[in-house]
């Protein structure tokens, strides 16, 4: 019967989930913080290694506070 199917499709949903989850603890562990900055985009790599070089801390909100006035 149809029914016969939903034991299958709950294992691989399972299985499928997992990575997700996964990463989560990993960036947590790794990076002191359960995100991960998207760099995909030029843009948004420039802005990583501006905020890195700035503050130390890519995930820390840099503001003109941070610039020195050297």
């Amino acid at each position: 019967m149809w029914f016969e199917i939903l034991p299958s499709f709950g294992i691989i949903t399972a299985v499928l989930s997992v990575p997700g989850f996964a990463l989560y603890g990993l960036h947590k562990l790794t990076l002191d913080n359960a995100y991960r900055r998207n760099t995909d985009e030029r843009w948004e790599r420039l802005m990583y290694t501006r905020d890195m070089r700035l503050t130390g801390n890519p995930y820390q909100c840099n503001g003109l506070e941070s610039i020195s006035d050297k």
